[in-house]
């Protein structure tokens, strides 16, 4: 990914001493995990960051504490590209079909998985506001580059190191090491699984690296879809998704003796005569778009209707204001590359229309390496379109439309994977996905990973025992430090600070994060 050019991420560390109600086991206090609030962020920072088992809720990020917490969370990811549809998922896609062209609303419940397929974040809504920061916006503006260089020439001769020198670069340079394309992540990089390829050996079967032998009535049905995609109904911020036209019909294409796959589908093509008319939309909520302000009313209306009747909310609970800061609040700075998907990195609402009233909205973050679910509400009339399924399939779809321009931009995130709850594991049966190994936070194929897990709910997945996270702090002297408007290196921020001592408080927060990100955010010291 190509540098942002914006500014770099701000964070205050919370710790993690307190425990939280939890919405799995309905312990009062045994949800234990570390948070910070993020006054800004960079979508690389919060790619490193999920990849060490942190996620958001608005401007909160949090880390489950996965030995002690009563219910662990694993992060799980699908490898969209390989995705294969289950028997039950068809059935989900096929009942909207069914619905937009003949409007049968047969209510056939998928076997396998609930209809709310993100029910976990309504557990985590309530408590990052408890942490809400109360530092002023001054507070967190870094002074100009030249302010900094004369702060650090005054300690120039107390004979600091070259961690000093690092001061008055900061504000210039810091977001175009975090967006730097070649920059790993701490973890196993996001783009390192991807298919490869190799020769096949005699007499092992057709050579994968050539297209294959096409039938005329194939390349007949690619020049009608070519004809149905000029009506895409897909719309990013009210464009039409014309560049992606090829990657579909690619994958679109009739395969003998192949499984279907979403977008035969999801782009199937519809009768002269049908009954609905289905538009999916993709609109930048932070900062908001005029896409997102002309529509948040009536989002907002079918927010406070799902939490009512799905989640049984008092009237009172599901405000504009919960709403705002929930799901609309990010700390992600919006970032165009020249490589990067048309619609740009950062949080959006995926809204569906349906015969233009709005049924569903999907919150979603989109990161350099993926497609980050954050939470779906719908209209619960809508019930019986499985919207929650729906929706998981529709944004691996689009993960895999964005992977066109943005080769790296592969994975589909589904939050957290949750064992230990019966009612969470439906995001297993999104294949192939893998789970982070809490310990080494590398990627393990969930297959691996579940007989671990049915012998205790916590688990280390990586079976090496000698393998450590290589993303691990390695020098707390180096990590990034606001301290009264003036950036700088803990070692230099150590030396002057006044009052007790907070390096275990710092140790934390920079192990907890790692050390490539403890390096590049920003973090907030009164």
């Amino acid at each position: 990914m190509a540098a942002g050019g914006g500014s770099p991420s701000i964070v205050e560390f919370f710790g993690g001493e307190d425990g939280y109600r939890c919405g799995y086991c309905r312990s009062d206090t045994g949800n234990l995990s570390h948070g910070m609030w993020a006054h800004s962020m960079t979508v690389q920072d919060y790619q490193d960051l999920i990849d060490r088992g942190w996620r958001r809720s608005g401007k909160y990020v949090y880390k489950p504490i996965m030995n002690q917490t009563c219910c662990p969370q694993y992060t799980i990811r699908c490898r969209a590209l390989h995705f294969q549809a289950s028997k039950s998922h068809k059935k989900v896609l096929k009942k909207m079909l069914k619905f937009i062209s003949k409007g049968d609303v047969s209510k056939v419940v998928s076997e396998e998985e609930p209809m709310d397929s993100h029910v976990e974040d309504v557990a985590t809504c309530d408590f990052p506001y408890k942490s809400e920061s109360q530092v002023s916006q001054s507070d967190l503006t870094p002074l100009a580059v030249d302010q900094a260089e004369r702060v650090e020439n005054e300690d120039k001769d107390s004979g600091e190191t070259e961690e000093e020198e690092n001061v008055q670069k900061v504000a210039s340079d810091s977001v175009q090491i975090c967006a730097d394309k070649d920059t790993p992540v701490p973890a196993e990089p996001s783009h390192s699984a991807k298919a490869v390829h190799a020769p096949p050996k005699p007499g092992k079967g057709a050579d994968l690296s050539k297209p294959l032998c096409r039938k005329a009535k194939d390349i007949r049905k690619e020049r009608k879809l070519q004809k149905l995609l000029q009506n895409q109904t897909g719309t990013v911020e009210g464009s039409q998704l014309q560049g992606d036209q090829a990657f579909l019909l690619q994958n679109s294409k009739s395969k003998t003796n192949q499984p279907k796959n979403i977008e035969d589908f999801v782009f199937v093509p519809l009768p002269d005569d049908a009954r609905h008319k289905l538009e999916v939309r993709v609109v930048r909520s932070s900062p908001p778009s005029s896409q997102f302000k002309a529509t948040f009313q009536e989002s907002y209306q079918v927010y406070k209707r799902y939490q009512m009747v799905i989640h049984k909310d008092p009237p009172d609970k599901p405000t504009i204001n919960q709403f705002t800061r929930f799901l609309c609040d990010s700390p992600l700075e919006a970032e165009h590359t020249p490589d990067g998907p048309e619609c740009g990195y950062g949080s959006f609402h995926q809204q569906y229309w349906l015969d233009g009233k709005i049924i569903a909205v999907g919150v979603i973050d989109i990161l350099p390496y993926c497609v980050s679910s954050v939470y779906l509400y719908y209209d619960p009339d809508f019930s019986f379109l499985s919207l929650g399924v729906y929706s998981a399939l529709r944004e691996i779809a689009f993960t895999r439309q964005l992977c066109v321009k943005a080769p790296d931009l592969c994975f589909y995130y589904m939050g957290f994977y949750i064992h230990s709850c019966p009612k969470m594991r439906y995001k297993g049966q999104y294949r192939p996905s893998d789970l982070l190994c809490p310990e080494t936070y590398v990627w393990t194929p969930i297959e691996q990973c579940l007989p671990l897990l049915e012998h205790s709910k916590y688990s280390r997945f990586n079976q090496d025992g000698k393998a450590v996270d290589e993303g691990r702090l390695k020098e707390l002297g180096r990590v990034r430090v606001l301290h009264k408007r003036t950036v700088m290196p803990y070692s230099v921020y150590k030396k002057r600070r006044k009052g007790p001592s907070d390096e275990a408080s710092v140790q934390q927060y920079a192990s907890l994060v790692g050390q490539t990100c403890s390096e590049r955010m920003l973090l907030f010291r009164s």
